[in-house]
């Protein structure tokens, strides 16, 4: 779902917003704040790519550095026809928490390129990767800044970025980039691992409040690398999905949805119902709404809005995409008494295994699947319980209380490096 199909937000307006809000439970100094309110760099690179006709189209991409001072910078690359420099900007400052409340060695970044990938062949999204990624070739790189997969983009986009990459550097660099395909030094666990967890972050969450996730119901907002396999993994898990979405619609069945059935439609047919997929038809919208224990937005940010937060009928909202909740949704969702898993805890996953990525590539490892599963669910969990635990003590919203961690990270390592000169 597009952000024209909800409501226009500003999400940067809404990151500094949550930051503000976090700060009011710090101590804070008011230069030190304002340095975390800002980006440190901004790119903007505008580009030709010959399509496929033999014209030329014109292209705008961004690279959005946010902070550094726990380590390099690291984020997705998004290609979405509403990507613009405010959303990146806000992007790029929610990975800098998201790593520190997973307390990882990395900065925030975020990238993204305004275009639709679903109307361009491969040949012209492959032209238009090595294109942006030459335009922003001299600010990345393994100890720079690391770019991953995010809203239409996976590993085939990442391989064409270290080739290109590696071509200009006159070497093979594999840590420039996550998510790469295993052949080229991706990790094993590396594309399941946000989707998965979101599962880990819900069964935490699901404990809390005195539940399983073993026969609880699931609204699923997307079904990409994130909605598409947290499906897999509520099913593993016990739990019933009974509504998937995709941008062009969702689809229903109160007994329950076959997510390999839906998944293996969208990929042949471009949509999740088929002949052989029973369920209804519907929209985004009214997936937000169903009558389900559990609803996880894996999809664009701004979908849960003021408008719309008071029909969530949901008792847990586990957030697999970055900022699905506007702040008035999020005082509504605490006062029904829904409680909100947010984004820089519940897809933090993707972030810790392209962690285990890059310290594999650079010391040339290769871990096994078990290793890198134990290791996510032990920084997942522990992560999920800090953030338990400082929203009991502060008694603030789990948002808060994770941003109060992550925050916090940050803060007090700038005021261990110090200003300089």
């Amino acid at each position: 779902m597009s952000r024209s199909e909800t409501t226009r937000l500003d999400p940067y307006a809404m990151s500094c917003r949550q930051l503000d809000d976090a700060a009011a439970h710090l101590d804070i100094e008011p230069g030190l704040l304002e340095r975390l309110r800002f980006t440190e760099r901004e790119v903007t690179v505008n580009f030709p790519v010959k399509m496929d006709d033999g014209s030329l189209k014109m292209f705008t991409g961004y690279r959005v550095q946010h902070n550094d001072v726990r380590g390099p910078f690291k984020g997705g690359l998004r290609y979405h026809p509403d990507t613009d420099l405010n959303e990146v900007r806000a992007l790029a400052m929610w990975m800098t928490w998201k790593a520190a409340v997973v307390n990882i060695p990395y900065g925030g970044a975020k990238g993204g390129v305004q275009c639709d990938p679903k109307k361009m062949s491969r040949a012209e999204v492959e032209k238009l990767t090595r294109r942006f990624t030459w335009g922003i070739a001299s600010i990345i790189g393994p100890e720079r800044d690391i770019p991953a997969p995010d809203v239409n983009t996976g590993p085939q986009e990442m391989a064409w970025i270290m080739d290109t990459y590696s071509m200009l550097m006159g070497q093979t660099t594999p840590g420039v980039v996550t998510g790469k395909p295993l052949e080229l030094g991706g990790s094993l666990g590396r594309f399941e691992a946000t989707g998965r967890g979101v599962v880990i972050s819900a069964g935490r969450a699901a404990r809390h409040l005195g539940l399983e996730l073993k026969g609880m119901t699931v609204a699923i907002q997307g079904s990409g690398n994130v909605g598409g396999v947290a499906a897999r993994y509520f099913e593993k898990a016990g739990a019933t999905v009974v509504a998937m979405s995709d941008s062009g619609g969702g689809v229903y069945n109160p007994k329950g949805v076959s997510s390999a059935k839906a998944l293996a439609c969208k990929d042949q047919y471009s949509c999740l119902l088929g002949r052989e997929v029973s369920a209804e038809e519907i929209s985004n919208q009214e997936l937000l709404e169903l009558e389900v224990d559990l609803l996880a937005p894996c999809a664009m940010e701004g979908v849960l809005t003021q408008a719309n937060a008071g029909k969530v009928k949901a008792r847990l909202v586990v957030e697999g995409a970055n900022g699905p909740t506007t702040p008035e949704a999020d005082a509504i969702l605490e006062d029904k008494g829904v409680l909100v898993v947010p984004d820089i805890l519940a897809n933090a996953g993707g972030v810790t295994v392209s962690y285990f990525e890059w310290v594999q590539n650079l010391q040339n490892l290769l871990w096994s699947e078990d290793q890198i599963s134990l290791r996510l669910e032990e920084i997942m969990g522990k992560a999920m319980d800090e953030v338990l635990a400082i929203a009991q003590e502060k008694k603030v919203s789990l948002r808060t209380a994770a941003m109060i961690l992550g925050v916090g990270r940050v803060a007090q390592a700038t005021r261990l490096r110090g200003i300089y000169p």
